[in-house]
């Protein structure tokens, strides 16, 4: 469309013949717009809108009649809020498992019931209950944008989808439901770890385009694992376990979930977090006296076995009593580690939160 600005350098309208008035003069006019033009998004806008590659939109539309409802020939293609909505529904759907084929069906009777207004929509399909499901190239939300997150529970794809697209209602829904469905172990095993690790290898593989996409999910996984953490209400009366970083380790989100899993169990815990200076740790280790103490290293450069021989060796309570703290490394930055004896360390998360259990109720 050529707008009136593309016009400027048209220079002036031309002069009169003999004998002929002066046209009056005023605006030069230019091409009337086609109001089709302005009548909504195009392919290309809607997709990158809901956070999927225009092919998709494009294969949805081709192969599930999912696409403007109104045309004009000759113009490209413009999607209105109504078609837009229905995208995405077909989106959240596709999200929580249902296939693509399903999905648009329920898309489509959703919005013919809201334009008939006679009755409430109908009920969106059931998702796939088995590990399962339709996740062939070309038919998943995404199209090259998606992640790649291999064979996983439908939850878990949905989680990816909706995190691509930075829907952060839909995130949100999916981890609470996968933690309230499954518990805290499976649902970090295998919904949050395998879609955190494939947003961490396409951040990799394509530089800071994914950084939002893996800040995004990160975010909403650590509001999932402290909503369990905080929310609960009562704990055995034992000593607590300790839970922190290695001095130069700022990850946080495995030793979250071991504090959600251990809220579960309802095994007391403190929390310090990440970076925690040698020092500090050890002041808190002799304040608390807790009955095991879990040190998290994510790489071997943050590792410090210096520090897990010191707290190993702290005691603490009035002589003759003295008491000590079954030391736990946990992370993969101990894996090339030589530890010292009587340290333990756990290769998972159950593993982890099961010894920290024994730790402090044996």
């Amino acid at each position: 469309m050529v707008t009136s600005s593309a016009r400027l350098d048209a220079g002036p309208p031309p002069r009169a013949r003999s004998g002929q008035a002066a046209p009056t003069p005023g605006p030069t006019p230019g091409p009337t717009p086609d109001p089709a033009d302005d009548a909504g998004l195009s392919t290309g806008g809607v997709a990158q809108r809901l956070g999927v590659s225009p092919t998709t939109v494009r294969s949805w539309e081709r192969r599930y009649g999912i696409g403007p409802a109104h045309r004009v020939a000759g113009h490209h293609r413009r999607w209105t809020p109504g078609d837009i909505a229905v995208l995405e529904t077909m989106c959240r759907l596709t999200a929580r498992g249902v296939p693509p084929g399903e999905a648009a069906r329920a898309a489509l009777a959703e919005r013919d019931a809201s334009v008939r207004e006679d009755g409430p929509p109908p009920a969106p399909p059931e998702p796939p209950t088995g590990p399962q499901g339709d996740d062939r190239p070309g038919r998943a939300p995404g199209g090259s944008r998606n992640l790649r997150v291999g064979t996983v529970r439908p939850e878990c794809r949905g989680l990816a989808r909706a995190a691509v697209r930075l829907d952060a209602p839909e995130v949100a829904g999916i981890l609470r439901e996968a933690v309230d469905a499954l518990g805290v172990i499976s649902a970090w095993t295998e919904v949050m770890m395998p879609a955190l690790r494939a947003a961490g290898r396409k951040w990799a593989a394509d530089g800071e385009q994914y950084v939002e996409v893996e800040h995004l999910l990160s975010w909403h996984v650590s509001s999932a694992l402290r909503g369990v953490a905080d929310g609960a209400v009562t704990a055995r009366r034992v000593r607590p376990v300790l839970l922190a970083a290695t001095p130069l380790e700022l990850h946080t989100l495995p030793i979250e979930a071991t504090a959600a899993a251990l809220a579960e169990r309802a095994v007391p815990f403190r929390m310090l977090g990440a970076a925690v200076p040698a020092r500090a740790l050890l002041d808190a280790v002799h304040r608390i006296g807790p009955g095991a103490v879990m040190i998290w290293s994510q790489d071997q450069h943050t590792a410090d076995r210096e520090l897990v021989r010191r707290i190993g060796d702290s005691a603490w309570g009035p002589r003759g009593s003295r008491g000590a703290a079954v030391v736990v490394a946990a992370g993969p930055g101990w894996a090339r580690n030589r530890l010292p004896a009587g340290v333990a360390r756990p290769a998972t998360l159950t593993d982890a939160v099961d010894l920290l259990e024994q730790a402090v109720t044996d």
